[in-house]
Parts: C-alpha cells; sequence; structure tokens
C-alpha cells in the first residue's frame, strides 16, 4: 500500500489494528448491563375511582356511589328559587352602574379641577418671570445711568484738579484770549488755559510737534531717529513741570496710527528731548503731547 511505504508505518497499523480488535471482543463477550424490564419513571398514583375518600381500607374493585339522602325539590321550589337567582342581581346591578358613574363624574372633576390648578401655577410663574426680567432691566438702567453720572463727576473733578480749580471760578477775572478781533476768552469751560488749540486735532505733517501747552513757548526739542523703516504718526502724552522740563512720556495713545514697538521707543526718547520755558504760574504738572511723526526711509 502507498501509505504504508516505511517499515514504522506498517508497524504502527498493525499494532493499531490488533488493539481495536482486541476491544471489541472484550467489549462482545463482557457487554453491558441493563434492566429488563427497564425502570418506568413517574408518580405512583393510588387506585380509586372517586374524587373523595376516607379511611384505611383500600378496596381492590369500583365502588358504586351511594345516593345521596338530600330532600326531593319541587317544581314550584325550582322556579321560585330561579327567580330569585335572576331578580336579585337586577337589583344590584341599577346601584352598581350608579355608583360607577358618579365615581367617574368624580374623577373627571377631579381631573379638570387639578388641569385648571396646573394652568393657573404656570400663569403665575409665567406672569412672575416677566415682572423679574422688568425689574431687572430697570435695575440696569439705574445701574448704568448711575455709572455714567459717577464717570462725569469723576472726569469733572480730574478735571478741576489739573486745571487748578478754574471751573470753580467766580468769573470775576480781566482779560482778553483768543485769536479774533472781539474781546472775550475765547475756548471752552472744561478746557485748559495752557492749551494750543481751540478746537480740532493735531495735523499729519513730518517731524515733530507740541500741542497741550499753551502760553508755554518750545525752548528746545530734538528727534530720534527709528531704526526700522515704518511710517506713521505717534503722539506721546507728556508731563511738563514749571521749569519746562518733561518728566513723564508716554507713547501710543489717541491719536496714533502706528503702534509698531520700534515706532514708541524713539517717540518717547524724541518727547524728553522738548524744552518749554520757565513759568511759575503753570500748574504744577501740567499735561501736554508731543506728536512724532515717522517717514519711510529716515
Amino acid at each position: 500500500m502507498s501509505f504504508l511505504d516505511t517499515r514504522h508505518k506498517k508497524k504502527s497499523f498493525s499494532l493499531t489494528v490488533f488493539v481495536l480488535s482486541a476491544l471489541l471482543l472484550l467489549l462482545f463477550y463482557i457487554g453491558l448491563t441493563y434492566m429488563d424490564p427497564p425502570i418506568e419513571n413517574g408518580i405512583t398514583v393510588d387506585f380509586g375511582s372517586m374524587d373523595f375518600g376516607s379511611g384505611r381500607n383500600q378496596p381492590k374493585e369500583i365502588l358504586q356511589p351511594k345516593q345521596s339522602e338530600t330532600p326531593e325539590i319541587t317544581e314550584a321550589e325550582k322556579e321560585e328559587e330561579v327567580v330569585e337567582e335572576i331578580e336579585e342581581p337586577q337589583e344590584e346591578a341599577a346601584p352598581d352602574k350608579e355608583a360607577e358613574e358618579l365615581l367617574t363624574q368624580e374623577r373627571e372633576e377631579a381631573v379638570k379641577i387639578e388641569k385648571q390648578k396646573e394652568a393657573q401655577r404656570k400663569a403665575e410663574e409665567a406672569a412672575e418671570k416677566i415682572r423679574k426680567e422688568k425689574e431687572r432691566a430697570e435695575q440696569e438702567r439705574l445701574a448704568a445711568i448711575e455709572k455714567a453720572r459717577q464717570e462725569e463727576e469723576a472726569k469733572k473733578r480730574k478735571l478741576d484738579a489739573l486745571m487748578g480749580g478754574i471751573n470753580n471760578a467766580d468769573g470775576t477775572a480781566e482779560g482778553n484770549e483768543g485769536d479774533d478781533e472781539l474781546p472775550g476768552d475765547k475756548g471752552r469751560a472744561d478746557g485748559d488755559p495752557y492749551a494750543n488749540s481751540y478746537y480740532g486735532s493735531p495735523g499729519s505733517g513730518s517731524g515733530t510737534g507740541g500741542y497741550g501747552l499753551k502760553g508755554r513757548s518750545l525752548v528746545n526739542q530734538g528727534k530720534v531717529q527709528q531704526e526700522c523703516n515704518e511710517e506713521g504718526r505717534v503722539v506721546v502724552r507728556i508731563v511738563v513741570d514749571r521749569n519746562g522740563k518733561v518728566i513723564d512720556a508716554t507713547p501710543g495713545v489717541k491719536g496714533t496710527t502706528n503702534n509698531h514697538p520700534c515706532l514708541l521707543e524713539p517717540a518717547r526718547k524724541t518727547a524728553f528731548l522738548h524744552r518749554w520755558n520757565l513759568d511759575q504760574k503753570a500748574p504744577n504738572q501740567q499735561i501736554g503731547f508731543v506728536v512724532v511723526n515717522f517717514k519711510l526711509g529716515e
């Protein structure tokens, strides 16, 4: 055979056939034990012919049922019993139906009342919510008005302190100032007597310029060149003392068109190069501005 091509395969095949043959012979002679007849499964039920009984004596045959000793019922009695059995449910049916209808009506009324209470509760909640929203809006409006008033008062107090109390003057001073031909003091009541302009804002020329120091003449100025190639205007807020020296400078305030860092620092240094004349009547710290205009290619 082709699958028994080696000596080991032939030896294994022979050994397997021998072992299987021995097992078959052993099972044939010994066999498997079993019950004859087989064991029945289930529950044993006692013999009897009725659904009831008593005692310990087991009959071997089916018993005949004994006749009951109940008295015979006449036809009239049977008819009366039938009539009573029929009439009794009819008498009880009407109250049950009425009670059921009454119970149904009570339930419907209770559900209706509950719905009305729920609708009323929702309406009250909506009205309360609207009232609270109105109160909150009114409070916000009043708070905004109060905040604006406080800011205006703070601005006025700051301006009064800066101007040396000019807003509290009694109007008895004499003199004329302005660029018109008519007598009077041109300007605004909340303005600065040392301002260099009556209206408007600084222009956009080249180089540097100062404003906000009316009454002070510029003695010296200079300009620090930028180290980058940027263009624009930088407004520097300055504080000048009575000697005309710049003691503080803040570049990049309102009016600046280019906030590049390489322009802010040269503008700040330029502001410190400015110097105004000595004025003992000027405020101790007079606020002004220096406008530095940078051009490309500088």
